[in-house]
């Protein structure tokens, strides 16, 4: 049926009682009979309204410290009732319950108090029981009942006391129900989670409340979502809105930067780093990133790690670039990043970043701990008879950072903290290694005394031996190959050092 249903009783209990005012004293207005619990009862009757305790009509008191207060039929027997079921309405009279036509009730802060780090007794009691239950009621009885389970609905309610005087249209209870299941679909999903910590159950369940309709997916014939809350990772101070694959670098980017803790810049274009250095200050970090490839930093994404100053501003804005990201910027560098209109100017704001990653795969989704080890010079595990210096540690721990953020098959140079050049997503390493020495000569590095890092084994000995050729005096790599020795006999005949990690860093 799809008749209209006007509202003669609503029941009213929630724990958030921000703007609900203006809709009681509508309700009022209406001649709405009013039926309550507790503290919302007394909110009620502060704003001289009548309004019926929920005692008065189930004949119970609220018991066991307030944890049973609603549930009892004459309350559900109202909410879920079908209007003009003959049976339903002979019940209804049979038992003196009245037919609930709204229904206003939100749920216990149960997401918020875990992450007050409560006590777990705390965390317990605002698993609500009696809330949950009549929002599925109502949500479920959407044909002849109103059902609003949060604040943010407020307005949309009041607007239809006002101009439709109380009277509700099937989409507009629909509408309503729609919202009542998700936010009821999402308070059991945090329980869920909270209760599947230790020893978890192989179950995928994931709740995300706020979303970002984006221009278009990777390509403009796919549609695409941000779903999450953008408004908390970055502050805008200027452009257009991220884009899908804006959205991909960006999150390359954040991964890439969280390794540096020295003034730091990177560029990447389409998840690598085609620059990235680190120095004293952090002009000079920019200059030198943009020296590793000038050309493929055009449209790419940049990050620092540090305040962007008015002559570091002066300098970015001599290329184009489609997003900048820093924890801060002087009021000089927002003027001057500013006059380019085409720049999204973001402020990274310090949000904890989830632990896990998935994402989905055939029919089904893919889930796993994000990569967040990094192996250091205490780490690094000596296989050849020439050392390291300690300039080539330094260098080796910074190239180590790099290949673990680019894609594989990679292989990365690096000298005095600064990329030379990366062969990135080759099918072979040997190709990988072939393409970074190509990049590093055509803009003028000299590989002597570079370093060389890999994501993972090297199969043959070929790649040390192209790169000893290239002037590579260090190697990075995780080791496991059954080839390992021939690679470190390599090493020796070539008079450079190698250091294995045990740890690989594939990304895909």
């Amino acid at each position: 049926m799809s008749h209209p249903v006007q509202i003669k009783n609503a029941l009213i209990s929630v724990y958030y009682k921000d703007n609900l005012a203006p809709i009681i004293q509508e309700l009022n207005r209406l001649g709405v009979k009013l039926y309550s619990t507790g503290g919302t009862e007394t909110f009620i009757r502060n704003l001289g309204v009548d309004v019926i305790p929920v005692e008065s009509l189930t004949s119970y008191p609220s018991i066991l410290g307030g944890r049973v207060k609603t549930l009892h039929p004459k309350v559900f027997g109202g909410i879920l009732a079908r209007r003009g079921f003959a049976g339903d309405e002979q019940q209804l009279a049979e038992y003196e319950i009245p037919e609930i036509d709204l229904v206003i009730v939100d749920l216990y802060p149960f997401e918020e108090t875990v992450m007050s780090n409560a006590e777990e007794d705390e965390i317990i009691e605002k698993i609500d029981i009696g809330g949950i239950s009549l929002i599925r009621a109502a949500a479920k009885n959407f044909k002849d009942v109103v059902i609003v389970a949060s604040k943010a609905d407020y307005g949309a309610l009041e607007d239809i006391l006002k101009t439709q005087n109380g009277e509700t249209a099937i989409d507009q209870r629909r509408s309503f129900a729609q919202k009542a299941f998700n936010i009821s679909s999402h308070y059991d999903t945090n329980i869920f989670k909270y209760f599947n910590q230790e020893e978890p159950l192989p179950l995928f369940k994931e709740s995300i409340q706020s979303s970002q309709v984006l221009r278009y997916g990777e390509n403009p014939h796919q549609k695409g979502v941000f779903y999450g809350d953008l408004d908390r990772m970055f502050n805008k101070l200027h452009g257009k809105e991220l884009s899908y694959n804006n959205l991909v670098d960006v999150d390359a980017a954040v991964a890439l930067i969280d390794e540096f803790t020295e003034p730091t810049i990177a560029i990447l274009k389409h998840t690598n780093a085609c620059g990235i250095a680190s120095r004293n200050n952090i002009k000079e970090a920019w200059i030198d990133a943009l020296a590793c490839d000038p050309v493929s930093a055009f449209g790419g994404v940049i990050i620092a790690n540090d305040e962007i100053d008015g002559e570091t501003a002066t300098e970015i804005s001599k290329i184009f670039y489609e997003v900048l990201i820093a924890p801060a910027y002087t009021d000089k560098a927002v003027l001057i990043l500013k006059e380019k209109k085409n720049r999204i100017i973001l402020v990274r704001q310090p949000v904890l970043l989830p632990a896990k990653q998935f994402k989905t795969l055939l029919n089904g989704v893919i889930e796993q701990d994000k990569d967040e080890v990094i192996e250091g010079p205490e780490q690094m595990k000596l296989v050849t008879l020439r050392h390291p210096t300690e300039h080539e540690l330094r260098d080796l721990y910074f190239a180590n950072k790099v290949v673990k953020h680019t894609k594989s098959n990679t292989v990365v140079f690096a000298k005095n903290n600064q990329l030379m050049a990366s062969g990135v997503g080759q099918t072979s390493r040997v190709d990988s290694l072939k393409q970074a020495v190509i990049k590093a000569e055509s803009f003028g590095f000299d590989l002597s005394g570079a370093v060389m890092a890999s994501d993972a084994f090297f199969p043959f000995p070929d790649c040390v031996e192209l790169a000893a050729e290239a002037g590579i005096t260090a190697v990075l790599q995780p080791g496991g190959s059954i080839n390992d020795k021939l690679s470190v006999e390599m090493c020796d005949l070539k008079n450079i050092s190698m250091v294995t990690t045990g740890v690989r860093h594939f990304k895909h």
